[in-house]
């Protein structure tokens, strides 16, 4: 059937300012590293980018080896923009991202000129595009110049390919020193995109500092943990999850017992709060306002229903915080 998004697609999302641009994200994005593939079902995946329209999330996370195979989902993603979507093109921020591994060859990973702005022209074909919103470095390049890699950030943008740039995996000093430089080619870093969750709280440590000090946004990945604050692992690790596969993302040894006590303890925590696991995870990576979007995936367009009503119950109490801290932190 023909797509008409919902007439109150925005009544309910929050939409919060990325850094000190004047970009909004909504705060919840979502995410298409897994499920939207080559091998995964097309309408499933169309299903899912309607849903989350129709609720209100606008921000469509994509990067160039998303499938598997490697580029799949941006085609998949072209082609539910131009069945649906094409008409909503303003009303929606799609970002995609180059460094790792794409192609074969020297030139077909990391962060040179050559390889960065290839990678861009392949995803603008395979998603049918003139332009991406954000266009990320993916990862820092040990072996290339952080300015070689801004400047193609910044040449993207003035060849009107890309209209904001970021970064995402980089750490505190590396994140100060592209900033620095984006700056000075007068394009401004939008956003960084790191991994956080209540169990990974690496950018607590002075990632989050830098990021307020330059106006730089954030968007985190994997706010669940690869699915573990979901109430997937409270009896164990089930034969078909993630952990149970042939995931290398998330592998069964990584549950441990301790672990395991520690996500039935959280689930208390929410269920006291009135939320399943995954949305009291979602609204703690989103708490005190330092974190611009909480990104997500899904597999079934249930969860996406779930994952948004998070929003309904965003605020802490300084002993349900101090709670999460002291299980977080129990010894592994």
């Amino acid at each position: 059937m023909p797509y008409t998004a919902a007439n109150n697609r925005y009544g309910s999302m929050i939409y919060n300012r990325t850094g000190k641009s004047g970009l909004k994200l909504p705060a919840i994005s979502l995410g298409l590293w897994h499920n939207f593939g080559g091998i995964d079902k097309p309408e499933n995946g169309r299903a899912m980018v309607r849903r989350a329209f129709d609720l209100g999330i606008t921000h469509f996370d994509l990067a160039n080896n998303y499938g598997p195979p490697a580029g799949s989902a941006e085609e998949t993603f072209g082609a539910i923009l131009e069945k649906d979507m094409k008409v909503y093109r303003d009303e929606i921020i799609i970002s995609t991202k180059a460094g790792y591994w794409m192609w074969e060859g020297p030139y077909g990973e990391w962060g040179s000129r050559k390889y960065m702005l290839s990678s861009l022209d392949q995803s603008l074909k395979r998603m049918k595009l003139d332009y991406v919103d954000i266009f990320y470095s993916h990862r820092p390049d040990p072996h290339t110049p952080l300015e070689e890699t801004m400047g193609a950030l910044d040449h993207a943008v003035r060849q009107g390919k890309a209209l904001y740039v970021g970064i995402s995996n980089y750490n505190a000093e590396q994140t100060a020193e592209a900033a620095r430089i984006l700056k000075e080619l007068g394009t401004p870093c939008l956003i960084h995109q790191p991994s956080y969750s209540i169990l990974n709280r690496w950018i607590e440590g002075g990632l989050q500092d830098v990021l307020d000090e330059r106006g730089i946004g954030s968007i985190v990945f994997s706010p669940l943990a690869g699915g573990l604050l979901t109430n997937r692992y409270l009896n164990g690790v089930p034969a078909d999850s993630r952990a149970g596969g042939p995931s290398v993302f998330l592998k069964s040894d990584q549950i441990t017992e301790n672990r395991l006590r520690q996500i039935r303890e959280l689930q208390e925590v929410a269920e006291a709060r009135g939320q399943s696991l995954a949305q009291m995870a979602l609204a703690w990576t989103l708490r005190g306002g330092k974190v611009t979007s909480a990104l997500i995936g899904a597999s079934r367009v249930e969860q996406i229903d779930d994952n948004v009503a998070a929003l309904n119950q965003l605020a802490f109490s300084s002993e349900e915080l101090a709670r999460i801290d002291a299980i977080a932190s129990a010894e592994q």
